[in-house]
């Protein structure tokens, strides 16, 4: 969820002071009664009432470095994850995840597709065969 703007907060608290009901107030901005008894109590205790920083580790891949991740895989499209993981710690020093890279090429928007040339190499997609000499399913035996 997204944390309210500065600008709402000392709105919404401005409004407060010029005496406008606490209750009058959430239901005129649309903010929980206790959001604003929490921003209340922040701005006596700490003077400012703008958002404290959202907790969690920052990405391993940060968005400055975003141009040369799109690099990466403009570069080697085929490439599998774990070879993206290996090229990135090769040019950069950092170690990633397959999952950590995973969620940055996300981030990105970009599709990591691999081609059908590349998946009948490795012995990947090779599908199943329909219509094979075993015995008729049930849903097929029906179809015949």
């Amino acid at each position: 969820m997204k944390q309210y703007s500065a600008d709402l907060r000392e709105r919404l608290l401005g409004a407060i002071d010029a005496g406008l009901p606490l209750a009058e107030a959430a239901r005129l901005f649309q903010v929980c009664p206790s959001t604003i008894v929490r921003w209340r109590r922040r701005r006596r205790t700490t003077g400012v009432v703008t958002a404290l920083p959202r907790p969690g580790q920052s990405p391993r891949v940060s968005p400055y470095h975003a141009a040369a991740l799109r690099a990466q895989v403009a570069a080697a499209p085929d490439a599998t994850l774990a070879e993206h993981c290996a090229r990135w710690e090769a040019a950069h020093g950092v170690r990633l995840s397959v999952a950590s890279m995973s969620r940055a090429i996300r981030r990105l928007g970009i599709t990591v597709k691999k081609s059908p040339a590349r998946q009948r190499a490795q012995g990947g997609g090779a599908g199943r065969v329909v219509g094979g000499d075993g015995p008729p399913r049930s849903d097929q035996a029906r179809l015949r």
